[in-house]
């Protein structure tokens, strides 16, 4: 194998890819592979070896690959065989379902014993499939079903019992972070809440950016603004919508600018509204690096749910924040685009924009 290249340009290529941001971050969820000229091995991102220099990185889709260009597989991260997630997938998905099925969640040591791992282990492969901690996914499908009582039961005391809560004064504790507001106007379909939004362009169409007093809780994309307008209207019915005012302009012209240019980030408070299942595959889209695609089969995977291919399809679809839950970033198995709220082609140019970034 040949030795290090030491060549400043070269090393300046591999920083500017978006996968050696995922090799510094060791990123358990990157879905390519990495060798090393200066060892002959390739590795998961995820690998804890100590981190190669740039010029000597290579980066492969796929174990083949590398293999075919002469690497060996590490012997730490075993990038050859099933990664830990994926080996847990089933013992991770029976956690979910018995969190889901108790009336007051588990404690860590009784789901960990559930499938039959110790509690760090099982701790820290859950969070690496999730995304979230057990006792987090715990409050998160808690959450969707107070959602859920609130608009079928009768009263706002019931829909909090139903869900769980041992009291009251418990669920008031956390209702604005649960809800967004309070659980009467929730009930009510956001009545007596602000929201304000603006309409901008960009080169993808109009652009809406609406912003409740908890962040930013839409991006939609799309060709007329009215269009746009009866969009948000519909999914907050009797909210206060107000027309954003100079100040509000420039947060918009903030979106737009990370829709023109996605390496500038967009480091804005979000207030992200979505069942249990739909946070945990919004939260795996968002682990995804610019410039880098998953397939549905892949997401449903990642989040230990292999047989939810359809749902998480279903999931990027409800995604009201485009661009910032990058569901353009999903794809079919073979590569192909399909599937994107705002339209094909706009999926199409978010990816190219990315890709050259």
């Amino acid at each position: 194998m040949s030795t290090s290249t030491n060549n400043p340009q070269v090393a300046a290529i591999t920083e500017n890819d978006p996968r050696w941001a995922s090799v510094v971050a060791r990123d358990p969820q990157a879905k390519f592979y990495y060798s090393v000229k200066t060892t002959g091995v390739y590795c998961r991102p995820s690998c804890a070896a100590r981190l190669a220099r740039p010029e000597n990185v290579q980066f492969h889709g796929t174990c083949e690959d590398a293999e075919k260009a002469g690497f060996r597989p590490c012997k730490r991260c075993k990038p050859d065989q099933a990664s830990p997630v994926e080996r847990h997938a089933e013992k991770i998905a029976s956690a979910c379902r018995l969190i889901e099925s108790s009336e007051t969640p588990p404690s860590l040591e009784l789901l960990a014993q559930h499938v039959g791992l110790s509690t760090y282990h099982f701790h820290r492969v859950f969070k690496a499939a999730m995304g979230l901690t057990p006792k987090e996914y715990a409050a998160a499908h808690r959450d969707n079903l107070v959602r859920k009582s609130l608009n079928k039961s009768d009263t706002v005391t019931g829909a909090i019992y139903d869900a769980g809560y041992n009291s009251n004064s418990r669920f008031y504790e956390t209702s604005n972070r649960v809800l967004g507001m309070t659980p009467s106007n929730y009930r009510a379909g956001g009545a007596q809440t602000d929201i304000r939004f603006a309409v901008g362009e960009c080169s993808l169409g109009s652009i809406l950016v609406a912003q409740s007093d908890r962040g930013i809780c839409a991006i939609l994309l799309g060709d007329d603004p009215d269009s746009l307008a009866r969009d948000l209207q519909d999914q907050f019915p009797k909210a206060n919508l107000i027309g954003g005012d100079a100040g509000f302009e420039r947060l918009v012209a903030k979106v737009v600018g990370f829709v023109e240019a996605p390496a500038l980030g967009l480091d804005l408070p979000f207030d992200v509204r979505g069942t249990a299942f739909q946070q945990r595959v919004w939260q795996s889209l968002r682990k995804i690096p610019a410039g880098s695609t998953a397939s549905y089969t892949e997401v449903a995977k990642l989040i230990g749910s292999p047989n939810s291919v359809r749902a998480v399809a279903q999931a990027c679809g409800a995604n009201a924040l485009a661009v910032a839950i990058p569901c353009h970033r999903v794809v079919r198995n073979d590569g192909a685009l399909s599937g994107y709220r705002w339209g094909v082609e706009r999926k199409r140019a978010l990816l190219e924009k990315e890709a050259h970034a």
